[in-house]
């Protein structure tokens, strides 16, 4: 999947809102009787999927940013 069909990953959603509509997708995919009805919602969880996993990257990278700041501010105060 090419990153210009996917959805600006500024989503205002949080990580556990997104996290919840995955699951609404899965379960409805779960209780699908025709795959071919399928396809789409399973376009709709790869594409959030992909968002889910930017944001959590981002939350990564801000948390280690952070943590080494503030390590490098004790290790000056000693």
């Amino acid at each position: 999947m090419k990153d210009k069909n996917l959805p600006l990953d500024n989503d205002p959603s949080s990580l556990e809102e997104l996290t919840d509509k995955a699951n609404q997708i899965i379960e409805s995919l779960e209780n699908e009787k025709d795959l071919n009805n399928s396809i789409e919602n399973y376009q709709k969880l790869l594409k959030l999927n992909n968002i889910i996993e930017k944001k959590f990257h981002k939350s990564f990278k801000f948390i280690s940013e952070e943590t080494n700041r503030k390590v490098k501010e004790i290790i000056k105060k000693k």
